[in-house]
């Protein structure tokens, strides 16, 4: 190799030495690096202007080396423009990272940049390359990353289900430290109950625990204010979410047995119409806040009640038949009749007709034939117990007669309709088609030797030429007849507290079977209970026509929004007594305490919805008492069916009685 190609080749290798030797003297530069720059979770960037971050200029750095302490104050500035704001420093783990926060909160909407500067050394005294980290501020927010309540998660969009009603624990979790005592004065549980609250050791969570019993199926809201703060002065939006606790199993009273509770029920349901009857007519009011209105269909119910509460002694004999001759002496020569037929409603005072509708001012069949039910059944049980010929025969006689069934087929139609006005005359154009609670109006009408109807408006009107039949299983039930899962419980009610269809049939079903089975696939989709509803059990079970939290609903399988009526369950006990029972247990054992009252069993509860009625009407409370006493005695059917016009006019529609 020649000299000019060896120094060449010197010089070259003086150079890679030079660079690798000044490389290794600054090796140590890029090992002193930040590793991580944060302030509540919000990472700063070196590359552009982070925005939101809090006002109390708190930040974590974090290094890859142990820090010179002593350098940190000269390094790490905060800068507003070119004004250098005061810091505190707080240095962990090991001096690799440190906290620096600014004396002073920031104010909002401003531009900041902390800057770490070569000055900032490393234990090893290496040198930090220099670099700025701009932010823009905003009011810090604090927020709850999770919410518990014995440990299952609270929703803000739901309500969360079934919650323990004696132990429950709620548990708050923020992304901020809380001042416990701050916490308290802004925190609510509606309705209120005894509380204690503690916290965790870094204060980020919260655990409030009650000091007494919560109500059962009850709903609470829990209520954090907006004007929670933390120590660094975040805002909170507020916080609102509610729970509802499951069932108290424990006895709200005490054991007796079932025939006692039994008498019990029946006693106290009695009372409603005893006590609140209307004082002048005697009538049934339509609802315990009704005033002069009372109820027509009810009242019949009324008078087979007045039956039960002579025969179990809750009044005298005396007295029952004083009563039912005030209410027949009413009916007679002050009640609203249109053709014979009543109203739905009358004042009680005067007897005038109260508009049920708009177009309901005049005659209602359906009414009319349970009010004639009663009648019937009135007349037959005077006529056995009482010795002498007794006036009030003739004058419910009278009563019966008078009503022109045939007229209400509007011109000899092959169907039975349900109202007429003097006003709007056939306006309501609804005809009585079954499968639904209208079967006793064509028996009755069948009755009438005045005013009788052919069997072809039976078959043809009411059965609709064999439509009215069903045939479809559910839950492995047949269904003879009606819509499907069998329509609201009613239907099973109030044609049959007089009408015994105990071997009753006739061409289109067995009536106890379509009874029985109506009932207990009432019952088991509940059980099922498809929607999730609360309360639903096989102890708790019952969708019939009632009171509802949003008004008046006939509740049934297909129109079902969580409400149970008592007197659904209770008045199947003829068809299901051990169901009926088991349901009538859970209702006064478990619930009497929401769902008993001075008439007996309130009229519809819905756990879901956190509602409990108040309210009593006559046609609920009447086939309790009833349905009761024809489980136990049979007594209003044997007096209806005794009646030989009933007999007659089952012979001709060809229902046959297979005793």
């Amino acid at each position: 190799m020649g000299l000019k190609k060896r120094n060449i080749w010197t010089v070259g290798l003086f150079l890679i030495f030079t660079a690798c030797k000044s490389a290794s003297t600054d090796v140590e530069y890029p090992l002193f690096q930040l590793l991580n720059i944060s302030t509540n979770n919000i990472q700063l960037s070196a590359d552009n202007i982070i925005e939101g971050i809090p006002l109390d200029g708190s930040f974590r750095l974090v290094f890859s080396t142990p820090i010179d302490t002593s350098s940190a104050k000269t390094g790490i500035t905060l800068l507003h423009g070119d004004k250098e704001l005061p810091l505190s420093y707080n240095f962990k783990s090991e001096y690799t990272s440190l906290t620096v926060k600014s004396d002073n909160n920031l104010e909002n909407n401003v531009v900041y940049t902390l800057r770490i500067s070569n000055d900032l050394r490393s234990v090893d005294q290496v040198k930090f390359i220099e670099k700025s980290y701009s932010f823009r501020t905003e009011i810090g927010e604090i927020k709850i990353v999770s919410a518990l309540i014995n440990n299952i998660p609270l929703s803000i969009s739901d309500i969360t289900r079934e919650v323990n009603f004696d132990e429950v624990q709620i548990e708050l979790i923020f992304d901020n430290v809380i001042d416990l005592t701050t916490f308290r004065s802004h925190f609510r549980l509606q309705p209120s109950v005894g509380l204690e609250f503690s916290q965790s050791d870094d204060s980020l969570v919260i655990y409030i625990n009650n000091t007494n019993t919560l109500d059962y199926y009850k709903s609470y809201s829990i209520l954090i204010s907006s004007q929670l703060e933390n120590p660094r002065n975040f805002i909170f939006a507020g916080y609102n979410s509610s729970f509802q606790t499951g069932l108290n199993p424990i006895d709200k009273f005490p054991r007796i047995s079932d025939d006692e509770l039994l008498t019990k029920i029946q006693e106290q349901t009695f009372k409603y119409f005893w006590d609140f009857a209307h004082p002048v007519s005697g009538l049934a009011r339509e609802r315990n806040s009704s005033g002069e209105l009372v109820t027509i269909g009810g009242s019949g119910f009324g008078l087979m009640a007045l039956l039960v509460g002579i025969e179990r002694n809750f009044i005298s004999l005396d007295d029952g038949i004083k009563r039912i001759g005030k209410i027949l002496d009413f009916l007679s020569t002050k009640a609203d009749r249109f053709h014979g037929v009543w109203p739905h409603w009358l004042n009680g005072s005067t007897g005038k007709t109260i508009p049920f509708s708009s177009q309901d001012n005049g005659a209602d069949l359906v009414e009319t034939a349970f009010l004639a039910q009663g009648l019937i059944t009135v007349r037959e049980y005077v006529k056995e117990y009482i010795s002498e010929e007794h006036e009030y025969v003739s004058k419910i006689d009278t009563l019966i007669t008078d009503i022109e069934w045939n007229w209400f087929t509007r011109g000899n139609q092959n169907v039975l309709y349900w109202h007429w006005s003097p006003d709007y005359e056939w306006g309501m154009n609804m005809k009585i088609s079954g499968y639904n609670e209208a079967l006793i109006v064509y028996i009755l009408a069948a009755s009438s030797k005045k005013y009788g109807i052919s069997s072809n408006v039976y078959h043809a009107g009411w059965a609709r030429s064999g439509d009215i039949r069903n045939g479809r299983k559910f839950y492995g039930l047949q269904l003879p007849l009606g819509y499907d899962y069998g329509g609201p419980l009613f239907f099973s009610h109030y044609s049959f507290l007089g009408l015994n269809p105990t071997n009753l049939s006739d061409r289109y079903a067995d009536y106890w079977t379509q009874n029985r089975n109506h009932s207990l696939i009432n019952r088991q989709y509940v059980i099922e209970n498809p929607k999730q509803y609360i309360g639903y059990s096989k102890n708790s079970w019952g969708l019939t026509a009632s009171d509802t939290p949003n008004g008046y609903l006939a509740h049934e399988p297909t129109r079902d929004v969580g409400t149970i009526t008592p007197s659904a369950a209770i008045s199947s006990i003829p068809y299901t007594p051990d169901e009926s029972l088991e349901a009538i247990r859970h209702f006064y054992y478990k619930l009497g305490d929401k769902l008993w009252g001075e008439y007996g069993f309130y009229d519809a509860f819905n756990p879901t919805e956190d509602w409990w009625a108040n309210t009593y009407l006559a046609i609920d409370q009447g086939p309790i008492i009833i349905m009761i006493e024809n489980y136990r005695t049979g007594l209003l059917w044997d007096l209806f069916m005794h009646a030989e016009e009933i007999q007659a006019a089952l012979n001709f529609l060809e229902f046959s009685l297979n005793n």
